[in-house]
């Protein structure tokens, strides 16, 4: 055994758990059968060493450094690996040449893996393409970021695209007990006896985060002090000690920040008050900013109820400012109330819509003039502006048949209120004015 053995058998010792579980095979992989069970696409070409250009999308700790790794171990060609937030442009040049070298002289492939590739800037990734198109490189990119927004367009065309999920419970529980029965590379080497809840209150906080219900266990074994017989006892009171916050994957920049706040304004939209609930304790204890939220949910309750129920934006408002008086988190009460009186409204776009329409016909309908008796008589009296007005309050009802919109929209008709709520009021009401004016 040489020095840089030594070294790597060194640094796998002094590595997490987690890292030191890696399975080394498809045969020890657990979880992702979508993806690598047996038969699938992937399994069958890892197994031949006949890869193509691949990206793994998913949250942490669900196997994509570890698939890249287990890809290294069963290709015949020459594996390289950088990360996208320390590598650089001359890293990327220098895996190019050596892969041009490999093919050339040793008729090898190289396979390229790069973590985190979402953090490569345009150029950066562009660089790569011309090498992964003419085969020099076979490009493994993982990324915890939706590919189709952050990976060039062109290296998503040329790449197959596999999402892994989070594991679920039984899985993690799985490789929790895999670990405490691995004597060389887990924790069987000590004497550690893990109650079954405590395993499945790991599993259950990690969210499907292998990596985190790992390094959660390792904590717990290697922290608890040992029973006289010497025998180390993890029960639910140790593991709630070692994982004390439910792992949410959710960066505030990144697509999984987009996707639950999507969750969030869809379940207000449809009305189901529960999931709207969720979505916001989900991003409150997440960490996601408060004057974020209480921006969506005043857009929501114009968007999404509008005239149906028009006290829902004054809801919406007073929420905001209630938050950004009071702060956390107390001012999750006055979110949660806003949330769950416009999840419960009644529900109109009409206003949506219609500023959608008349913002259209700002831009693709040219207007001579407006209406003359509208404009201003102040300083264009002389020229007859002004003249012809009728004002509505001189008449019964207030109201006056008259044209408002210039001469090339006088027929458009924006505003067409729904049938819940206010709006029915408001419909019955304007058919009749419209009516009116149309006689």
């Amino acid at each position: 055994m040489d020095i840089f053995e030594n070294n790597r058998k060194s640094h796998q010792k002094n590595a997490p758990l987690a890292a030191r579980m890696r399975p080394s095979n498809l045969d020890d992989w657990v979880g992702q059968s979508h993806v690598v069970g047996k038969n699938t696409l992937l399994y069958r070409a890892i197994k031949a060493d006949r890869l193509a250009s691949l990206i793994l999308y998913g949250p942490p700790g669900t196997g994509k450094t570890t698939l890249a790794q287990i890809i290294a171990g069963a290709t015949d060609g020459v594996f390289l690996q950088m990360n996208a937030t320390a590598a650089g442009i001359k890293d990327i040049q220098r895996a190019i040449s050596d892969a041009k070298t490999a093919l050339e002289l040793y008729s090898k492939r190289t396979i390229l893996f790069i973590d985190e590739i979402h953090r490569f800037n345009k150029a950066q990734q562009d660089a790569l393409l011309p090498y992964v198109e003419d085969g020099t490189l076979i490009l493994i990119g993982a990324t915890t970021e939706n590919p189709y927004f952050e990976v060039n367009k062109a290296l998503v065309s040329r790449s197959m695209i596999f999402e892994l999920f989070p594991l679920a419970l039984e899985e993690v529980v799985t490789l929790m007990r895999r670990a405490l029965a691995d004597k060389e590379k887990g924790l069987g080497y000590m004497d550690i006896t893990a109650d079954e809840d405590a395993l499945t209150f790991l599993a259950d906080r990690a969210n499907g985060d292998a990596r985190a219900a790992l390094n959660a266990l390792e904590l717990a074994a290697l922290t608890t002090e040992p029973a006289p017989n010497g025998r180390v006892i993890i029960n639910l009171e140790v593991a709630a000690a070692c994982i004390q916050k439910r792992t949410l994957f959710f960066d505030k920049n990144g697509d999984n920040h987009y996707d639950t706040i999507s969750a969030f304004i869809k379940s207000m939209r449809g009305s189901d008050p529960d999931a709207a609930l969720y979505y916001l304790a989900r991003m409150l204890y997440a960490g996601e900013d408060p004057k974020f939220i209480a921006r969506r949910i005043v857009i929501c309750a114009a968007e999404d109820v509008g005239n149906a129920d028009p006290h829902a934006l004054l809801v919406a408002q007073a929420a905001a400012q209630a938050v950004e008086f009071i702060g956390l988190p107390e001012g999750r009460i006055p979110l949660a109330q806003a949330v769950l009186y416009i999840a419960c409204a009644p529900k109109s776009n009409a206003a949506y819509v219609a500023i959608g329409e008349a913002m259209q016909d700002v831009e693709n309908v040219q207007i001579k003039s407006l209406p003359s008796h509208l404009r201003d008589a102040g300083k264009g009296n002389k020229l007859g502006h002004g003249e012809g007005y009728k004002y509505a309050h001189d008449f019964a009802g207030h109201y006056v048949r008259q044209q408002y919109l210039p001469d090339e929209l006088k027929d458009r008709v924006y505003y067409r209120p729904g049938e819940n709520g206010v709006e029915k009021k408001i419909k019955e009401a304007l058919g009749k004015l419209r009516g009116e004016k149309n006689n």
